[in-house]
């Protein structure tokens, strides 16, 4: 018989509680009559959790990569159901009632992420950090760069089809295992939807392997480091707006105080230059090492800019900059006028510079796209 679902778990020293999760698991599937099976991704237990484990039935996958996503990415490779679904170990999820997950995959959907936040709310069951600050805040910025409408980012339970994962092509191993999965979901336009999902005060004694802060940076800086256009783009653009802005300004002012400010307005410009030039490569290197997924107009790019375009405007920006440094020694008499050509010519041959050079290595990171 084939198996339709996996129900895959992470451990790490869980013995407290990982025998109610994988009965609560088999339960689940033997009262919903649905051929499955149960694999724990161990990740270096000492305390016997692999024993009790597999005297219960379920697959034990020893893992010695250390991390969450380690741990459930071997679990996963493991899997033979068409259909997996997530949890973690710790008793704090609702196994025995999976099947709004189990209905929607069924029905179509290749993505199917547990919502805290609608379903019950218990005491204790999640810290006040994590519940009010941390969550919605990454969850928000996880919305706001990848126009996702998801509720609850980091969700440990979760479906998916075993297709959709394989397309996903998850590389992450720490606790931002969670947040990649939903990222890549929402890069690869699958068909998505939440489900509202209790979750309970967590069964054991111990502390719990999640760190507030160090986990939560990862999660921010997966975030960001997959979103080069909030990264580098944005932000480049704003400030080269400011640049621009307070240099027009400043040359515009004939009050000689304001020249000691220009070298900054100027330089916020070129630095913010270079952050636009920083998104193109990135974004080339990530699609090129499939760490995102390429973009329908991905080859385009490489026939609009091309590398003699961008040497002949980085030549021409050069050139430009040159002349009007030479004119304004040649025929500016006063100190503060040279100023106000001189800096901002000194910027644009910078550029040009800066755009030269990148045009080579846009192009030789773009050598497998281009036509011969």
């Amino acid at each position: 018989m084939s198996i339709e679902l996996s129900i895959v778990m992470p451990c790490l020293n869980e013995a407290e509680t990982i025998e109610s999760c994988i009965k609560k698991a088999f339960n689940f599937l033997t009262r919903n009559n649905i051929s499955g099976e149960v694999i724990i991704g161990d990740n270096g237990s000492v305390d016997g959790s692999q024993k009790i484990a597999m005297g219960l039935g379920a697959e034990v996958i020893d893992v010695s990569v250390k991390g969450y996503g380690s741990a459930t990415r071997a679990a996963i490779g493991n899997a033979n159901g068409k259909y997996i679904i997530t949890a973690d170990t710790d008793d704090s999820h609702d196994l025995e009632n999976l099947m709004p997950f189990v209905d929607l995959l069924r029905s179509g959907y290749q993505f199917v992420i547990g919502n805290r936040f609608k379903g019950d709310k218990l005491d204790n069951a999640m810290p006040f950090l994590h519940r009010y600050i941390g969550n919605p805040v990454l969850t928000f910025i996880g919305n706001l760069f990848f126009r996702t409408n998801v509720g609850d980012f980091h969700c440990g339970l979760r479906g998916f089809t075993k297709e959709a994962y394989d397309r996903m092509e998850l590389k992450t191993t720490g606790m931002e295992f969670a947040s990649e999965i939903v990222v890549k979901a929402s890069m690869l336009n699958l068909k998505t939807i939440e489900v509202p999902t209790t979750v309970f005060p967590s069964g054991r004694t111990r502390k719990a392997h999640l760190r507030t802060f160090p986990d939560g940076w990862r999660h921010l800086r997966f975030l960001l480091l997959y979103s080069p256009k909030w990264l580098f783009l944005i932000p480049g653009l704003i400030c080269m707006a400011i640049g621009l802005f307070f240099t027009i300004y400043i040359m515009g002012n004939s009050h000689n105080h304001y020249f000691v400010w220009l070298p900054c307005a100027t330089s916020l410009f070129l630095i913010s230059f270079q952050f636009v030039l920083f998104f193109a490569l990135t974004k080339i290197y990530a699609t090129n090492h499939n760490l995102i997924p390429r973009g329908k107009n991905y080859n385009k790019l490489f026939k609009y800019f091309t590398l003699e375009k961008g040497l002949f405007v980085g030549l021409l920006m050069f050139v430009v900059g040159i002349t009007f440094m030479f004119l304004s020694f040649n025929f500016c008499q006063e100190t503060s006028n040279i100023l106000k050509i001189t800096i901002p010519s000194s910027i644009i041959i910078a550029m040009g510079i800066q755009l030269m050079l990148f045009s080579f290595f846009f192009s030789i990171l773009g050598l497998g796209d281009t036509e011969t």
